[in-house]
């Protein structure tokens, strides 16, 4: 087992490790592209977890051959994180180890989502404070699986990339924190050995 003792940062992904959201999110894309006419099953959002968003309806608008505005897109997805049913759920295994390393290491969230939604639910878990840098899909120009977004964390964090620990909970994610160079722990396994 990797040990955070080890290195000397810790950056997170947001969604699905820090917070359990996927579910929200894959309901407000339903709400958004259905009457766009655009589909997108639950196995393959699951399986581009951590690529941004806009990537996201570019590819499927693409595939698809149906034009859409993805501006308006995200504004309406943004939108419907405010409403009622959609609070973060903390992920108690992850956020444990945050609360742990806190202060003893410098800590990051390098997520696939936008800053709003990130900063709200950093917010909302109670942990926004907790981290000493986030960068999100706005900020670097390739999204999951390329390792922009954690070598972009880790220049903030003044780390050497083979000095960081990741941890994510997708395949994408996963496969940029191994291009970055950076060590990984995927989440999906942390929580089945708690159960």
């Amino acid at each position: 087992m990797t040990d955070p003792a080890d290195f000397q940062a810790i950056i997170f992904d947001c969604d699905g490790t820090l917070a359990d959201t996927m579910p929200i999110h894959y309901l407000s894309w339903q709400k958004v592209l259905v009457p766009r006419g655009l589909h997108f099953s639950e196995t393959r959002f699951y399986a581009m977890g951590g690529w941004s968003v806009r990537e996201i309806i570019e590819v499927l608008s693409r595939e698809q051959g149906i034009p859409v505005d993805a501006d308006a897109i995200i504004a309406e997805k943004e939108r419907l994180h405010e409403g009622p049913g959609s609070r973060a759920v903390a992920i108690p295994e992850v956020v444990s180890v945050a609360h742990e390393w806190h202060g003893r290491v410098p800590l990051g969230v390098g997520t696939g989502g936008t800053r709003t939604f990130c900063t709200r639910t950093l917010r909302e878990l109670g942990i926004l404070q907790l981290f000493d840098a986030i960068v999100c899909a706005e900020d670097v120009p390739n999204g999951k699986p390329a390792p922009d977004i954690f070598l972009e964390a880790a220049r903030l964090l003044g780390v050497s990339p083979d000095g960081c620990l990741v941890y994510e909970d997708t395949d994408p994610g996963i496969e940029a924190a191994r291009r970055a160079g950076m060590g990984c722990i995927d989440v999906r396994d942390l929580r089945q050995t708690q159960e």
